[in-house]
C-alpha cells in the first residue's frame, strides 16, 4: 500500500498561521495536521504501508526532512514530491506518479477526519464522503440502488446528492488512475485553471470500473481560525482515552481542566488552562487563564485571559486579551 498525500496550497485562509507554516503542519490537539491524518489512515486500512508520497511546494529543507520524520515513524518510507504550480487536484497526484501503482490511498491534507478506513476489495475503489445539510459548496456523488457511485459534480447548482467528497481516496490499481490523470493533462481538460480529479474518477466510471462510498463520522476544517479551535475542541474530545499531559510538562499551582494536550517541556505557572487547550512543546504560560485555544511551540504567554484563540509558535503574549489570533514569531503586549 502506498499513500499520496498532496499538500503544495500554503492555507491562505488561515493567516498569519501559515505565513511561515504550510497548514498540514499547523499543529492541532499537539501533532500536526498531515500527521494526524497519516497515522489514521495507516492505523485504520488494515494493510502494511511502504510508502508516503507527499506533494508539496517550496517549502524548504526543514519541512522536507520533518515529512519524512512522520513517514519513517510508521515504517514508511517518506518520498517528496514537488507541485510547483497550482494546477489543481489531478495534476497534484500525479506530481507523486512514482507512487500510483498498486493499492494506492490519496489523502488531501485539508482536514482532520474520523471515519472507518475499511477497504471494499470487492470494488475498484473508495471515495470516503459525509453527508451535509448544503452541498452546493462541495463535490459530491451520485449513487445508484447498489451503492456504487455514478458520477461526481463539482458544487451542484441544483440538488444531486448530499454526499460530499472529503478528499479520501483508495484505488485498488494506481496504474488506472495515472493513465486517467495523464488522459487529462495530454489533452489539456481544464475547468476553472486547473486539472480536476473527479474528471479522471468520471471517466474511469464510464470505463465500468465501481467505487463505493466510504462512511465518514467526524470531518473537521481547519481553513480559518475559528474552524480549527473548533477542531482542536472536537479533536481533544476524540482522544480523551490517550495519554496527553507530557510527563516532561512542569505544572506549578495550576488547574488543568481536562480535555487538554500539554506537550513536552511545556511550564505552566498559576494559571487555569483548559477545557479545549493544546499547548505546545516548550510554552511557557504564567499568571493566565487559557481556555478553548490552540497554543503552538516555544511561546510565552503571561497575564493573560485567553478564549476562542489561536498563537503561533515563539510569539510572545503579555497582559488581557481574549479572543486572538497571532502567527509565528509575533509579539502582543497590552
Amino acid at each position: 500500500m502506498k499513500i499520496i498525500v498532496p499538500m503544495a496550497g500554503r492555507g491562505s485562509r488561515l493567516r498569519p498561521h501559515t505565513l511561515l507554516t504550510p497548514k498540514p503542519l499547523v499543529s492541532v490537539a499537539g501533532k500536526p495536521i498531515v500527521q494526524r491524518l497519516v497515522e489514521d489512515l495507516t492505523k485504520m486500512c488494515g494493510k502494511p504501508v511502504d510508502e508516503i508520497a507527499f506533494v508539496i511546494g517550496d517549502f524548504g529543507k526543514e519541512v522536507e526532512e520533518q515529512l519524512k520524520g512522520i513517514a519513517d515513524s510508521l515504517g514508511a518510507k517518506g518520498t517528496i514530491c514537488y507541485q510547483n504550480e497550482p494546477l489543481g487536484t489531478a495534476h497534484a497526484i500525479l506530481c507523486a506518479e512514482q507512487a500510483l501503482e498498486g493499492e494506492v490511498l490519496v489523502a488531501f491534507a485539508d482536514t482532520l477526519v474520523r471515519a472507518d478506513f475499511e477497504l471494499d476489495e470487492s470494488k475498484d475503489g473508495v471515495l470516503w464522503v459525509k453527508q451535509i445539510d448544503d452541498p452546493s459548496s462541495f463535490g459530491v456523488i451520485a449513487l445508484d440502488e447498489n451503492n456504487t457511485i455514478t458520477d461526481y459534480v463539482e458544487k451542484p447548482t441544483t440538488f444531486v446528492s448530499d454526499l460530499a467528497m472529503i478528499g479520501i481516496y483508495f484505488f485498488k490499481d494506481g496504474a488506472n488512475l495515472k493513465s486517467e490523470l495523464q488522459y487529462l493533462i495530454d489533452n489539456n481538460i481544464i475547468k476553472g485553471g486547473e486539472y480536476q480529479l473527479p474528471d479522471a474518477l468520471r471517466n474511469m466510471t464510464k470505463k465500468g470500473l465501481k467505487f463505493s462510498p466510504g462512511e465518514v463520522s467526524d470531518w473537521l476544517d481547519c481553513g480559518n481560525k475559528a474552524v480549527t479551535v473548533e477542531s482542536n475542541r472536537r479533536m481533544l474530545e476524540l482522544i480523551q482515552d490517550e495519554e496527553l499531559v507530557n510527563s516532561s510538562a512542569k505544572i506549578t499551582n495550576s488547574v488543568i481542566i481536562p480535555p487538554c494536550f500539554i506537550g513536552e517541556n511545556a511550564v505552566i505557572e498559576n494559571s487555569v488552562v483548559g477545557p479545549f487547550v493544546s499547548v505546545g512543546a516548550d510554552t511557557n504560560i504564567t499568571n493566565s487563564r487559557v481556555e478553548d485555544s490552540i497554543i503552538q511551540q516555544s511561546t510565552r504567554i503571561e497575564n493573560a485571559n485567553m478564549i476562542h484563540s489561536m498563537v503561533g509558535q515563539k510569539a510572545e503574549w503579555i497582559e488581557n486579551r481574549k479572543d486572538l489570533s497571532i502567527g509565528d514569531f509575533s509579539k502582543y503586549k497590552a
